[in-house]
Formats: C-alpha cells, structure tokens, sequence
C-alpha cells in the first residue's frame, strides 16, 4: 500500500513488552465513558455484548456518566488523580486528548497489546501517528467521526436555487435569498458549537498544511492570512441564528429537517440522530457535503479506549481492549452508532448511504487527513477552553486581530 498523504502531530510507534499483571477481583471490570446518547449508548451496549459473550464470568460494570464531556472528565480526573480510584479503562480523544494522562502516567503504554493483535498493520495510519508518543501508544481507537461536514435541508436549497457552497463566501452571500423567505443560513449551537465552526471555516480558508500549523505551533496565529480567516469566520456568524443559538446538538439539527434553517456544520454523529432518532431519510430530507473549501480533506476526530495506571483488572482490561479493536468490534459499534471504523480492514459492505460515501473518502489514499482541534485531537483541553472563551467575546465584539492575540497568548501560557 503506497503512503497516503497525512497532516499529523506526532511521532513514529515503538513496541514495548505486553502488559499482563493482574489484580483485585478479578470477576469485574469497569469501563468509564460520556456515551449516553442513542448512538453512542447502542454502540458501547454492542461492544458490551461482545465482551461480555466472550467472558461471561467477568462482571462487566458500565459506568457511563450521564453528563456532559467537560464535566464527565473532571468526574475521571478526580477519580485518577485524588481518589486513586481508577476504572479498568475509560474513553479519551485521541492525539492532544491523551497528552495530560501521558504525561501525568496516568495510562500505559499499550504498544505490546498493538503488536500481539497485529494492529500496527491495520490501524488507519493517519490515525496511529495521533495516538503515538514518545514512543509508546497509549490507546485503542473504536470509531472515526469527522468534523468537516455542512449538512443541508435539499428541499430548501431546491426551491431558493442554490447550490451547495464552495466556499464561504459564497455561503455568506446566500443569505441575502434565504433570509428573504425567512429561513436561517446556517443553524447554530453551543459554544463547542461555535468553536467546531470556527475550525472548519479556518480548514477551508487556510488550506491543510496552514490549518494543521496553527494548531501544533508551526504557523502562528498572528498573520495578516489567519486574522483573514478570522474575519471570514465572522461574517459566517453573521448569518447564522446566533442570537436564537441552540442549546443542544439536536436542537441544531432539527432546525435543518424543519425547514428553518438550511445548513449546519457539524460531526458526524448527525446522521444517526437525523435517520434513527429524526425519522428523516438521507438525501431527501437531508443531504452532506465537506464544508466549504475542504473538499479531498478529513478533518478527524476519535473516541479511544485506554488502561490506566493502577487499573485493578488489567487483564480483563485487556480483554476489553482486545475486543475494542477487534473487526467484529469496530463493525457492531460504528454501524449501530453511524460512525466509522478505525480499522481500514473491515467489512465495508456494512457501511450504506452517508456511511459509505465517508467510508470511502477516510481510506482514499489521496485523502489528507488533518485533526480536529474543537474535538481534542490537535489541542489540549486547556488550550481550547479558553480558546472557547475568547470565541464568545469575538462574536460579540468582532475583534479578530484581538482574538488571534489572545489565542497566540493562551498557546503560550498553556505550554509554560
């Protein structure tokens, strides 16, 4: 297989022994996530399943926190780091999502389990120089989602004679028929939201390799081009319902199949909510295309299962690790829950409609895989938490040389 061509953060993977101790009680194992939701809930069930067939006298104990990502990672963190109460294995964004257990030896190096199960072959391998460091690898992908996606309502953009944009610019100037009939150009949601935007309009303006810079501190910030794409991304706001802003993912969405708004930038996870939860049929209620300007390029993001420093069952541990990237694994959960394997290996006759278009772009070669920032892969949560904050401010002030400012800023207090 030639190599495909990848805007990647990381070094290259190293084998170190298979781990294997074991402690505790040894009938339980206890996995941590924020997978609550519909798709994410029936996938973690599915691979439950799995595990659980496998070892049916193995307690499996889902401890699902029923909140939102922020707060689910301080529930972790506070488990990790103050109870010393870890779970036998919790999810984690790959990349810069894994960076602060790495470094506090908060997770083991898993690079003995990759090369027992053959992994190293076949992991997609964009994403396995995200999940390296120093070394060692220290976590097990389950899916794929993709963050570069302009989901569209075709009825309206059928009846207004619009073409899917190109580019942002373009976008911008649809507004001018679409706000005539009363339809919103673009729905909005939460903060992430905003954030999510801002990196997609950034993709599309900047190129790969820019957009890639500024996130692993190649590029800076403060550049007559990015405070360009900056601006670009303030005049996107512009026409989206901002002061009307959703509160939720699906409230964003349902905007779109409702017939008041006619476009949304979100991931993937769209098309379970809009087909199983919505009732809605992909390309006639709604449709897909990469966001404006991104055409050929993968903006990633990925869910990863780890094993813990201290982790009380480190063989069952592995036992679910082994199951998390199994082909049967990655197929019974990212089918069920409308993402995409990890694995370039499994069956892609499963994978139909919205599935299948993706699927084919992630394991097309001359695809150019790049990482989401506003989803952990690029940047560290300290880092975007208070890109978050400086967002906000930029849409209410629409200072763009002042956020770039405060973004070179954070980078550096972040990284002191």
């Amino acid at each position: 297989m030639k190599r495909r061509s990848f805007m990647a953060l990381a070094a290259a993977p190293a084998v170190a022994p298979l781990l294997t101790s074991c402690s505790g009680d040894t009938n339980r194992m206890e996995v941590f996530s924020w997978w609550t939701d519909s798709g994410e809930a029936d996938g973690l069930a599915e691979l439950e399943r799995l595990y659980s067939e496998a070892h049916p006298d193995v307690e499996f104990v889902n401890a699902a926190a029923d909140e939102s990502v922020d707060r689910a990672k301080d529930t972790l963190a506070t488990r990790l780091q103050e109870s010393a109460d870890p779970p036998d294995s919790f999810q984690e964004h790959a990349g810069e999502g894994l960076a602060d257990h790495i470094d506090n030896g908060a997770v083991e190096d898993l690079s003995g389990l990759y090369t027992s199960q053959g992994w190293n072959d076949v992991m997609h391998p964009g994403l396995m120089e995200n999940l390296t460091r120093r070394g060692g690898i220290y976590g097990v992908p389950v899916n794929i989602h993709r963050a570069n996606l302009l989901w569209y309502n075709p009825s309206i953009l059928e009846q207004a004679r619009l073409e899917v944009p190109q580019t942002w610019s373009e976008l911008v100037e649809q507004d001018a028929k679409l706000s005539d009939q009363g339809i919103a150009t673009l729905s909005i949601g939460s903060a992430r939201t905003r954030l999510h935007l801002l990196e997609t309009v950034l993709l599309g303006e900047l190129g790969a390799e820019t957009y890639t810079g500024l996130w692993d501190g190649t590029v800076g910030w403060q550049t007559a081009e990015v405070v360009d794409a900056v601006e670009t991304f303030g005049a996107v706001i512009e026409v989206t319902n901002i002061d009307d802003a959703a509160t939720d993912v699906q409230t964003q969405l349902n905007r779109l199949v409702d017939g008041t708004a006619a476009y949304t930038v979100t991931g993937d996870y769209a098309h379970r909510y809009l087909t199983v939860d919505a009732g809605k049929v992909f390309n006639t209620d709604y449709s897909v295309a990469e966001t404006p300007g991104s055409v050929g390029v993968f903006d990633y993001l990925s869910d990863v299962f780890t094993l813990p420093t201290g982790a009380k069952h480190v063989d069952n541990a592995e036992a679910w690790l082994t199951v998390c990237g199994s082909v049967d694994g990655q197929d019974a959960f990212n089918t069920v829950n409308g993402s995409l394997p990890a694995r370039i290996d499994t069956d892609r006759s499963l994978y139909t409609d919205y599935q299948a278009w993706n699927l084919g772009q992630w394991l097309d070669e001359s695809t150019v895989v790049v990482p989401s920032a506003a989803h952990g892969v690029a940047a560290r949560a300290d880092w975007i938490s208070v890109i978050e904050t400086l967002v906000d401010e930029y849409v209410h002030n629409g200072d763009a040389s002042a956020f770039v400012d405060g973004v070179a800023l954070a980078y550096q207090n972040t990284r002191s």
